[in-house]
């Protein structure tokens, strides 16, 4: 448990400095705009996504792409997860034997929740 009783860290940045590294500090306003980025234990950054103030994030989707990226990570890179991929679901083995294949393997009722 991180200091303060959040589960997860979480950092402030009211000079913009790590938002300017980034590219989300807006000078205009002073502020960082929304982002979230997911760096690997090397310190790779893996994804990020940056919305404008008025559009929330989805939480659900974070973690699915954390699941996601310790799948890959676990099975080092033998195994990725394709569009919509959901944990419990199949993945798939990269390499040239699947390019042009992968729809044989992968179908819709694999992908989403709904």
């Amino acid at each position: 448990m991180v200091k303060g009783g959040i589960p997860y860290p979480m950092l402030s940045d009211s000079a913009g400095k790590i938002g300017k590294k980034y590219g989300v500090y807006d000078e205009e306003s002073g502020v960082d705009v929304r982002g979230r980025f997911i760096i690997d234990p090397d310190g790779v950054l893996q994804a990020m996504e940056v919305l404008t103030p008025p559009v929330g994030r989805n939480v659900e989707e974070l973690i699915r792409q954390l699941k996601a990226f310790q799948l890959v990570r676990e099975t080092d890179g033998n195994q990725v997860t394709p569009s919509g991929w959901q944990p419990g679901k199949p993945t798939l083995s990269p390499g040239p034997d699947a390019v042009g294949k992968i729809y044989k393997q992968w179908t819709t009722d694999n992908a989403f929740t709904e």
